[in-house]
Order: structure tokens, then C-alpha cells, then sequence
């Protein structure tokens, strides 16, 4: 029923440009490709332009290396497992950087679930604020900035310092660098 769909969908993109339409398609064909041809299929998907599509990259990469692993090629499956979760961290994607960490501890090998940082805390203003303190600007310059007075500059300073579990501007540097 889905192979069916799927020709439907190649008959109807007929010779599409649009670069995500190939993509999506290829990354169908290998997803529904018998054994002998699912290897083939996911190279040929792999061998697009994905440059201005990194979720689509790394979906494809996960899929290729959970692939791999169920076929018991375990040492082949890492690399596209490790390039998914860390795309899907650099994009942000939790869930499926999840997916990919699952699938690499499947394959045997550890993958550290990203925790929350400290800086997770900080609103985005406290965070700017954070970030100007830390390159050395006083709260004056800092409130000029920013549109804001020394005071509130100051109070935002005044819970950030706690987030952070810090007590100076020079430790806020020191994190800073850190993050």
C-alpha cells in the first residue's frame, strides 16, 4: 500500500526542482526499498544536496544508521548516528537527538543526554545583560545599551549572579567563556 502511494507521488512530482520534494521522495524510496535495494537507495539520498536542509540530512542519517544497525553492521551504524544526534542538537531538536542517542546505545556506544545548562535559566535579557557584564561594561554602559537604568541593570545582575551560582563579574567572565 505504501510502495503504491509512493509511485503515485514520484508520477505526480514527475521531474521536480524543488530540492526538498527529491529529498523527501529519495528518503521514501530507501524507508520502503526491499533488503537488496534499501542500501542503494539510502547512498542515492545521501548523495543529494542537502545543504539547505540539515533536519532532512539528519532524519536521513538516523535512518540510514538505525538501518545499518538492525542489519547488524553495527560499527558502520555509528558515524551516521553520531552525525544525526549532533545535527539534531545543533538544530535544537530534542526529541530526535533522543531518537538518535537511543539508537547509538543500541549500537553500543554511550551518548551523553544534554542537560540543561545554567544559562538555560537566564531570560534572554538577563542573558545579553550577562554577556556585556562578562566583556567589562559597567552598569552605566551597560543601561546605555540597553535603554535601561544602572539600577535595573543592577537588580537584573543581582538575580543572575544566583542562577549562575556565581558571586562576581569576574566569575560571569569565567562562565561566559564556558558556555
Amino acid at each position: 500500500m505504501a510502495k503504491s502511494a509512493l509511485e503515485r507521488l514520484d508520477a505526480s512530482a514527475g521531474a521536480s526542482e524543488a530540492q526538498l520534494v527529491r529529498i523527501n521522495l529519495a528518503f521514501a524510496h530507501a524507508l520502503l526499498a526491499d533488503d537488496e535495494q534499501a542500501e542503494e537507495c539510502f547512498r542515492s539520498a545521501l548523495d543529494l544536496d542537502m545543504s539547505r536542509a540539515p533536519f532532512a540530512r539528519a532524519r536521513l542519517m538516523l535512518a540510514y544508521g538505525g538501518w545499518l544497525r538492525r542489519r547488524r553492521r553495527v560499527m558502520e551504524a555509528r558515524t551516521p548516528l553520531r552525525i544525526a544526534r549532533d545535527s539534531f542538537a545543533a538544530l535544537g531538536v530534542e526529541s530526535w537527538c533522543e531518537r538518535a542517542r537511543q539508537e547509538l546505545r543500541s549500537a553500543g556506544e554511550g551518548s551523553k543526554s544534554q542537560s540543561r545548562t545554567d544559562w538555560d535559566l537566564l531570560t534572554p535579557q538577563e542573558l545579553q545583560i550577562a554577556q556585556l557584564a562578562a566583556e567589562g561594561l559597567s552598569n552605566k554602559e551597560i543601561g546605555q545599551q540597553l535603554y535601561l537604568s544602572p539600577r535595573t541593570i543592577g537588580a537584573h545582575l543581582y538575580r543572575i549572579f544566583p542562577k549562575l551560582g556565581i558571586t562576581s563579574r569576574g566569575q560571569l567572565r569565567e562562565r561566559l567563556s564556558v558556555h
